[in-house]
């Protein structure tokens, strides 16, 4: 059988009962899977990956305004501090440049991918530690600062909670107090100022009582959070799983309708062309027969991993049932949508199948395009009439059906007649590029002869 077997049926109908009466009948089946009126929660975009991609970078922003209002608000506080005459002017230069260098040496990390390296990815540990030693570093500087020791402490320990075990903590804890007690020595040593010294040393306790109970606290935190992500990629699997066709890896028939549904959606909205293709393998009951069920099923995974390596990224592919499949062409019009169709056709001709497999494996194509404002049962018995005829007229082979606009100047009342000079006028540009290239038959010739 040829590359291409395009036929056009430049019919008036409108009404899908007119064509099941015409001899293409759209089995229950197929009818059975479409409704205007359903309701479908699912959302379908073109570009899956760049929908995943783009919220991954939302949340990278969102952790660093998190992470910059934070060191904002430290600062913030340590300015009114200062302005209120209590911190020197040394003290605050220091915190900015402790937080242009963090900033900068945790930025190189992650744009270089050095941070991948590590156990933990996000470096939520070294960022908590570099937390804790500025400030012990500023306390050190001007004792005053010890006011905003203590409940900054604890923020940053909340921060890096989700992601540092209790044991960790503890050990952080600890570093965190023999530090502040160094600090506390050599205030004492450098000023000999026992006031200084009484004061610092009931902050020291205050904190040596607060913070390991605080880490004990919270120390279920990382395990419930563990527990939440773990539940959380399971329903992610779930959905993913409740997506597809289990024995394929494609998309199964619950959603390829309900895809499908959501493009004429966009088409209507946003006034985009949409195309689909229906995939019927070629003589199926005779390769089961041959090969048994099993056989056939290996065949119909095959073939499906074909079609899918053949298609581009934006369209969606499923199974609609049996040996039938669904392809949707968002956003995409007649001619690219044939050559997606020819090349899936093409490749399944000239795979290398089983040596035991008697009889060829080919699919017969039916394609069209969306007509604005038509409902998706009109829409998707056209592409199943272009089906119907790629198997009457020899398999193995693209039949595309004209869209319903195309024809409304058509007389197909068993007449033969030809069409009138002006029937093209408004026609879709991609239908002429056809006719002219010679691959779409102007069916002057009545419907019995097709």
């Amino acid at each position: 059988m040829g590359a291409f077997g395009f036929r056009s049926m430049f019919s008036a109908r409108r009404d899908v009962g007119f064509a099941m009466s015409e001899g293409f009948p759209l089995s229950d089946t197929m009818a059975s899977g479409f409704n205007d009126s359903a309701d479908h929660s699912g959302q379908f975009s073109r570009r899956q990956s760049d929908a995943v991609r783009l919220r991954r970078q939302r949340s990278n922003a969102q952790k660093w305004v998190i992470v910059l209002s934070l060191i904002g608000g430290f600062g913030a506080v340590t300015l009114l501090v200062h302005l209120l005459g209590y911190v020197q002017m040394r003290t605050l230069l220091a915190l900015l440049g402790m937080v242009a260098v963090g900033l900068v040496a945790f930025l190189l990390l992650f744009r270089t991918g050095l941070h991948l390296k590590f156990r933990e990815k996000r470096l939520k540990l070294p960022i908590v530690v570099c937390c804790l030693a500025g400030m012990l570093g500023l306390v050190y500087l001007d004792p005053a600062m010890q006011i905003l020791l203590a409940p900054f402490t604890f923020v940053a320990l909340a921060y890096g909670m989700y992601r540092i075990s209790r044991n960790t903590a503890f050990v952080l804890v600890g570093a965190e107090l023999l530090g502040y007690a160094g600090v506390i020595a050599l205030h004492y040593f450098e000023q000999q100022n026992l006031a200084l010294f009484k004061l610092e040393a009931m902050h020291f306790a205050a904190l040596a009582v607060a913070l390991p109970g605080f880490v004990y606290l919270t120390g279920k935190v990382p395990l419930l959070h563990m527990v939440l992500n773990q539940a959380s990629r399971k329903i992610r699997t779930i959905e993913a799983d409740a997506r597809r066709d289990t024995q394929l890896g494609c998309y199964n028939r619950r959603y390829i309708v309900a895809a499908l549904e959501e493009q004429k959606q966009l088409a209507d909205e946003l006034g985009m062309p949409l195309c689909i293709a229906i995939l019927d393998l070629d003589h199926f009951k005779r390769i089961n027969d041959e090969m048994g069920h099993l056989g056939g099923d290996e065949v119909l995974r095959t073939f499906s991993r074909v079609a899918q390596q053949s298609v581009r990224d934006e369209d969606i592919f499923g199974r609609y049932g049996g040996e039938e499949f669904l392809l949707i062409f968002p956003g995409t019009s007649l001619l690219p949508a044939l050559n997606t169709c020819e090349r899936v056709r093409a490749q399944v001709e000239d795979h290398v199948w089983s040596d035991g497999m008697r009889c060829r494996v080919t699919v017969s194509i039916g394609v069209t395009q969306y007509v604005h404002g038509e409902s998706v049962l009109e829409f998707f018995s056209r592409a199943d009439t272009a089906t119907y005829l790629a198997k009457e007229g020899g398999r193995n082979q693209v039949v595309v059906e004209e869209p319903v606009e195309r024809s409304k100047n058509a007389d197909f009342a068993a007449t033969g007649d030809v069409l009138s000079e002006d029937a093209g006028e408004g026609t879709d540009e991609d239908f002429l590029l056809l006719e002219e290239a010679g691959l779409i038959e102007s069916s002057r010739a009545p419907l019995s002869n097709v």
